[in-house]
């Protein structure tokens, strides 16, 4: 195949890039290099690349003629960053997702995988959560992620892009962003582990979430990407584990390994979800896809 990946330089694209080049397909990587909670990016030495926002058309457009297959997962992609700044949310995961899936179109790409978020889910939907559940979205991350999704539905129903929705589950593991005090909380620990500091626990620390290896991420997205099914097009996936994990439980998995760990405890956040758990039973049946890592056993 011939790919692109936008935000190909980061935690999660950078994975799926590396796999799409081990595997023989070409790619071409497009990233501005704006996450601010990444310590660094991650451009393959095989990969086109392309350093430029998927905001501007005129400079992406090009790049789309040729290519087989788009995975989406540009963004602006944290909640706390959201709040501070919803037009720079809107601007890149509106604007810039109808330019991407534009681009797309006029090209003749054959599919688009993008990547969402379980934040769609808010607090009024009891878990586990499944893909029809009403969307409840607490901040301008998930606002604007849930509009991205709408315009994805659109072009496939309307268009004829045929497009694949992925909307994941706490997403940790090797380049996990770590810097910042909003990065994924997996991230947070790891950094402070290092640096000898006490891990900070937002609020009572029992708010679960279902973390997802970035591993068994790429692999939904390779499923879809290579999947004869049309069943899947226009559809939404939950991307987790179907088990969640508390976040002082999580503490106390990496408190194992350094037993005169402390923590620190500091107010809850806004808009943020009390409890994240997927229900998977859609991905199994459609896509074939199976977790295989547990939060424990990485750590």
């Amino acid at each position: 195949m011939k790919t692109v990946v936008t935000g190909g330089a980061g935690f999660i694209g950078s994975h799926l890039v590396d796999y799409l080049i081990e595997n023989g397909h070409e790619v071409i990587c497009i990233d501005n290099e704006s996450a601010t909670s990444n310590e660094e990016f991650y451009w393959n030495p095989e990969c086109i690349e392309a350093k430029i926002d998927i905001c501007d058309y005129d400079k992406i457009e090009p790049f789309f003629k040729g290519v087989d297959v788009v995975f989406h997962l540009a963004a602006e992609a944290r909640i706390q960053p959201a709040i501070k700044n919803p037009t720079k949310a809107a601007a890149t995961n509106v604007i810039g997702t109808c330019n991407v899936l534009q681009a797309s179109r006029h090209c003749g790409v054959s599919r688009v995988i993008y990547s969402s978020t379980s934040s769609a889910y808010g607090l009024k939907n009891t878990p586990p959560h499944t893909e029809d559940m009403p969307t409840d979205c607490l901040n301008p991350y998930s606002v604007t992620k849930v509009a991205g999704e709408g315009l994805c539905k659109m072009y496939n129903d309307l268009f004829k892009l045929n497009t694949v929705i992925f909307r994941y589950f706490n997403v940790y593991g090797e380049r996990q962003p770590v810097r910042g005090q909003y990065a994924p909380v997996v991230g947070i620990f790891q950094r402070q582990v290092q640096n000898n500091k006490p891990m900070t626990i937002v609020g009572s620390g029992s708010q679960r979430r279902d973390f997802t290896h970035v591993s068994d991420v790429v692999q939904a997205n390779i499923l879809a990407a290579t999947s004869d099914d049309t069943a899947i097009f226009g559809e939404i996936f939950n991307v987790g584990t179907g088990t969640n994990t508390s976040i002082i439980e999580l503490a106390d998995m990496v408190s194992k390994h350094m037993p005169n760990k402390s923590l620190d405890y500091i107010p809850p956040r806004p808009g943020e979800a009390k409890i994240t758990l997927a229900d998977i039973s859609k991905i199994k049946n459609l896509l074939k896809w199976q977790p295989k890592i547990k939060i424990g056993d990485w750590i």
